[in-house]
């Protein structure tokens, strides 16, 4: 760390991320910490789905670093991390913000493997097909996890179904939001089929709250329903909820 340290004490707090990435990786080499690698490529892919990811940095083949230069490290920041330590199962990462008075640093653990993450319970007493696609958004969502494993961040299994579904252009649309007759405005979505849409979640408690929630949201659009697929952990429960 002393690395970071010198790196803000002599740049300040208001460059970008790239300027501390680089700066960082300058002070490393010249130290004879290296090898050091910044924008590392990891690939995930399923089938035909293929999703590219960057790595800040990699030291050494096995210290992996994700940078930030924002007003604190929030919950999204460590999911980020978390994704790329379980899928390069490399059991720990560390965040890294330079934005702050003083240098925030957090590590984040996941020891658990691959083979680990494949040992699923499955809870589907309350999915109804509403249609084949809807059997079908069921059995690529098997499949992904049956293939990565659970605990990964959500919206890579969202961006998996949405290809496996028919691509961006055919799933993800705006759909109109209404209380009581009153036009609200149009709101991001995902529909495998007409009327259907799917949401993906890793809710790992508080379930009922998660789902008055998602009632009170499909009662303002015009969707039959919503299939929602909640990973809590190892246990992935299917549900649908309609009107």
């Amino acid at each position: 760390m002393q690395h970071v340290f010198a790196g803000q004490n002599e740049l300040g707090r208001l460059c970008d991320e790239v300027i501390y990435q680089n700066d960082l990786k300058a002070r490393l080499c010249a130290g004879g910490l290296g090898p050091v690698q910044t924008e590392v490529p990891v690939i995930v892919t399923h089938d035909t789905f293929r999703k590219l990811y960057s790595l800040d940095l990699v030291v050494g083949d096995t210290s992996l670093y994700e940078l930030k230069a924002v007003a604190a490290l929030l919950g999204e920041h460590t999911t980020q991390i978390l994704n790329y330590v379980l899928l390069l199962g490399l059991g720990v990462g560390k965040l890294v913000n330079f934005r702050p008075a003083s240098v925030e640093s957090r590590y984040v653990n996941a020891t658990l493997t691959l083979a680990a993450r494949r040992q699923l319970v499955w809870n589907v007493s309350r999915w109804k097909p509403l249609s084949p696609a809807c059997e079908d958004l069921r059995r690529r969502f098997t499949d992904v996890l049956s293939d990565w494993g659970a605990f990964l961040d959500t919206a890579l299994y969202e961006e998996a179904l949405i290809h496996f579904c028919g691509g961006e252009t055919n799933v993800v649309t705006r759909i109109p939001l209404t209380r009581t007759g009153i036009e609200l405005g149009t709101q991001r979505c995902c529909l495998h089929a007409v009327d259907v849409s799917f949401r993906v979640t890793a809710h790992t408690d508080h379930l009922a709250h998660a789902e008055a929630q998602l009632r009170r949201f499909l009662a303002l659009t015009p969707l039959r329903a919503i299939q929602w697929l909640n990973l809590n952990h190892a246990e992935v429960t299917l549900q649908t909820l309609t009107k």
